[in-house]
């Protein structure tokens, strides 16, 4: 990634959107339950109950799943709703 910090604004909102779509990643981890797992994905995407349990058991049986692809401001926000039970993401451009 470019050092941005001697950009303009303009030119930082502009390099964002050159490396859209960002990807959400949740990782899998011993520590949550299923059950929170795809609470939690629903409450971060807003996706169906059967998404949500899709996304946990890809999560489970890989170690990680995208559970959301997308501009990098709403990737950031989802992955912010997953860590706050202290889910582990990541955000890829």
């Amino acid at each position: 990634m470019p050092d941005l910090s001697t950009h303009t604004e303009e030119e930082v909102i502009d390099e964002t959107k050159t490396q859209e779509p960002a990807k959400a990643i949740l990782f899998n981890d011993e520590v949550h339950t299923f059950d929170e797992v795809i609470h939690q994905i629903m409450k971060a995407t807003g996706c169906d109950l059967h998404t949500a349990e899709r996304m946990t058991l890809e999560v489970h049986h890989t170690g990680k799943s995208c559970v959301y692809i997308g501009e990098l401001v709403k990737c950031l926000q989802v992955t912010s709703v997953l860590e706050e039970i202290e889910l582990m993401t990541q955000v890829e451009v």
